[in-house]
């Protein structure tokens, strides 16, 4: 589900806490990086519920509006084909992901109920939801394309509803655009079979991911003042205190890839954190985040600290 990007960033936030706190590794440390990591999940577990929610919203509306308990009729018009949308009622009969929510207390829709009612009300006022309802095609592959427009057009971009997700979590700010973009793709995706867990992903691709995580924070640390030494070396002609410090931790975390993970091609490790600074530091810090890693690395390389197992890795 995560991507190495991803679990880069929580490893940058966190060795970005723990240097402006003047605090050094401990086991503690390891500790809250999973628990953010892990964090991630619960996100993208309340994200699917509300779908749910909305479901079950729309059906109690239509209980109420059949035994004419509201005012205004013009609710009568109906919701009955939503209500019989045929993914959110396979998401909503899906034991699995039920027990997992309950397992993890992830559901916030009990308490944060004008949130739904938030979603709902936006829902059944749009065009899109309006075409739905006239439509007379009735297929999962209808129900299925409406879904994904729903919730790309109007839960990933509602502001309100992500205000109060990134108060309930601030690592959440930086976990919406991918979270976001799994749950497209799994709802364009499914089919009228999933599998059991087909709407329960893996939070890591496979354990080395997890092992990779845990690696990269620990030996970042370690070597944090060597790394900067070689830092320092190429950034001579530079004020220190001009210098980021979140792009201090971004080639202290590039230095501990290129010399201590033998099996990421040197190309990945300096784009990567590039692409990183483009959208996390200042203006000019990819070009000096590349400039100064592409200096280390070619020294490095010659000098015989960085060792690449497998064919076309040392580049």
């Amino acid at each position: 589900m995560l991507t190495r990007r991803h679990i880069r960033l929580k490893i940058m936030q966190i060795i970005y806490a723990l240097k402006i706190s003047d605090f050094e590794y401990t086991k503690e440390t390891e500790k809250k990086l999973l628990e953010s990591i892990d964090s991630s999940y619960n996100l993208y577990l309340i994200l699917i519920s509300l779908l749910i929610e909305i479901l079950n919203r729309a059906q109690a509306k239509y209980l109420i509006s059949q035994k004419k308990l509201l005012s205004d009729q013009k609710n009568i018009y109906d919701n009955k084909k939503f209500i019989k949308n045929q993914l959110l009622n396979l998401l909503k009969s899906d034991h699995l992901f039920n027990q997992e929510i309950n397992k993890r207390n992830s559901n916030l829709w009990d308490l944060d109920f004008k949130y739904i009612d938030l979603i709902y009300e936006k829902l059944i006022k749009s065009e899109l939801f309006s075409d739905y309802i006239k439509s007379d095609e009735i297929s999962f592959k209808n129900d299925r394309d409406f879904v994904a427009k729903f919730y790309k057009n109007i839960i990933a971009t509602n502001d309100k509803l992500y205000s109060f997700l990134e108060d309930r979590n601030i690592n959440w700010v930086d976990d919406f655009p991918l979270i976001n973009t799994i749950i497209l793709k799994l709802i364009n995706k499914s089919k009228e079979t999933n599998s059991k867990t087909y709407f329960l992903p893996k939070l890591y691709k496979d354990n080395q991911d997890k092992i990779f995580a845990k690696d990269l924070l620990k030996k970042t640390l370690k070597n944090y003042n060597d790394y900067n030494n070689e830092i320092s070396k190429k950034t001579k002609n530079w004020d220190a205190d001009r210098i980021a410090r979140l792009d201090y931790v971004m080639l202290n975390m590039a230095l501990c890839e290129l010399i201590e993970f033998k099996t990421i091609p040197i190309k990945v490790t300096l784009n990567e954190y590039i692409e990183i600074s483009k959208e996390y530091s200042t203006p000019k810090s990819n070009v000096f985040i590349n400039g100064i890693l592409d200096s280390i690395a070619k020294d490095f390389i010659k000098s015989g600290k960085i060792i690449k197992e497998g064919r076309g890795l040392q580049e």
